[in-house]
């Protein structure tokens, strides 16, 4: 099956705010009326008994999506390690393919699941073998992509980076969201003002220091996703 709607959500590095983002996205569908689900193929970082790991963030999708799914078709790829995926998963014996995953989100999202969100894992270029990289999944569920930048130092670089290859890919740069990953960043407007100039996407909110325990309804209250909601 193809996935009708939704968004993947990608971000400039690790720790950017991604999945608040992602959960964030999940209520403002659920608000505007739509059924969703919410994945997160592969994670590492998982916490749990070796056969029943599981990863905050995928918790947090599964708890935002109006359709609630078993854990292990939310997040098909658990792993302990809290390192990049494909070395985590080469430790533990598994092999991380971008097809297998991609069949992985679409045969768990259900017939009435109006609006999917998938989050990538780290940033755009993550590995997922020798071969691929998280690029490659995105490109396969051919889902628009949603970029987290983190603002901070070199945000601009990255920024413009990651959109240049999401575009490269082929797929739909559909908007990117400012997410302050920091209590301070000097000249924080000066490059927020920046990014607007050079990113062809419509930036879809900025999200400020939101400080630890910040949940994905504070976050929403920073963001606009009638441009992804619309279409």
């Amino acid at each position: 099956m193809s996935l009708r709607a939704g968004c993947f959500v990608t971000g400039t590095d690790t720790g950017v705010g991604k999945t608040l983002v992602a959960a964030a996205l999940l209520l403002a569908a659920r608000a505007s009326g739509l059924r969703t689900a919410g994945f997160k193929p592969v994670a590492s970082g998982c916490t749990g008994p070796d056969d029943a790991l599981v990863n905050e963030d995928a918790l947090l999708l599964q708890h935002c999506a109006s359709e609630i799914l078993p854990y292990r078709l939310v997040n098909p790829v658990a792993l302990r390690e809290p390192i990049a995926p494909h070395i985590a998963a080469a430790r533990a014996g598994l092999k991380l393919e971008a097809d297998t995953l991609a069949r992985s989100v679409e045969a768990a999202t259900p017939p009435a699941a109006g609006f999917v969100v998938v989050e990538g894992a780290g940033g755009w270029l993550v590995p997922l073998n020798d071969q691929e990289t998280l690029a490659r999944l995105a490109a396969r569920l051919a889902l628009p992509v949603v970029m987290v930048v983190g603002l901070r130092l070199g945000c601009i670089n990255h920024a413009l980076l990651t959109a240049g290859a999401i575009t490269a890919a082929g797929l739909r740069f559909a908007g990117w969201v400012g997410s302050q990953a920091q209590p301070e960043f000097e000249a924080c407007e000066e490059n927020l003002a920046t990014l607007r100039q050079w990113l062809a996407a419509p930036c879809l909110g900025i999200v400020p220091w939101l400080g630890p325990g910040a949940g994905p309804e504070e976050v929403l209250t920073h963001l606009d996703a009638s441009p992804l909601l619309e279409n």
